[in-house]
């Protein structure tokens, strides 16, 4: 089993099915990342597969290790469903291959741009990681388990909030003034 066919295993376990649609996104000199949508009552799930073949490495690194540093894929939960060909798909294709592309490193709290519109008609141009809701996947040793972080779309406003405050300033906001952020037509957080 490959890493991607065991974290697949990990995220329809999680949700209890044994399928889910999935929409593949291809970019030039990269393996294919396929998005799951997994509708969940009023929800749903919009998770990555395809950010954790590879570690992530840090850009200073002299040297990258192919087996060994941290994994991550990117869980995104909406109310109701923004619709195919809206664009979101593509999005978080772009915004989980960042790693690869920009020799960044997902972690809790760190803000990606994705510079316009996640979708067609959002209002969101970029995410705020957070800790995940999926329970990290075990991969064979010595390689480190894929993480999930939820990919929390924001407003323009609120990504400068970020930059300026820190994400957990920005938490307390919605938090205050009772925002559900999975929400897609919300509002930006008054802040």
């Amino acid at each position: 089993m490959d890493v991607i066919d065991t974290v697949r295993a990990g995220v329809l376990g999680h949700f209890g099915v044994q399928t889910a649609d999935a929409a593949s996104v291809s970019f030039l000199g990269l393996e294919p990342i396929d998005i799951l949508r997994i509708p969940d009552a009023d929800l749903v799930h919009y998770v990555t597969l395809g950010g954790s073949r590879h570690p992530m490495t840090d850009p200073s690194a002299a040297l990258a290790d192919p087996v060994r540093g941290p994994r991550a894929e990117l869980a995104l939960t909406l109310l109701g469903n923004v619709g195919a060909g809206s664009g979101l798909t593509r999005a978080l294709a772009v915004l989980v291959a960042s790693p690869s592309v920009e020799g960044i490193v997902l972690q809790p709290d760190a803000l990606l741009d994705f510079g316009e519109p996640l979708w067609g008609g959002a209002i969101f141009t970029a995410v705020l990681l957070g800790e995940g809701e999926i329970p990290d996947v075990p991969l064979p040793e010595p390689a480190d388990p894929v993480r999930f972080l939820t990919a929390t779309p924001i407003t323009a406003t609120e990504a400068a909030w970020v930059r300026i405050r820190g994400a957990a300033a920005l938490r307390d906001a919605w938090a205050e003034a009772k925002i559900d952020v999975r929400d897609p037509d919300r509002g930006s957080a008054s802040l």
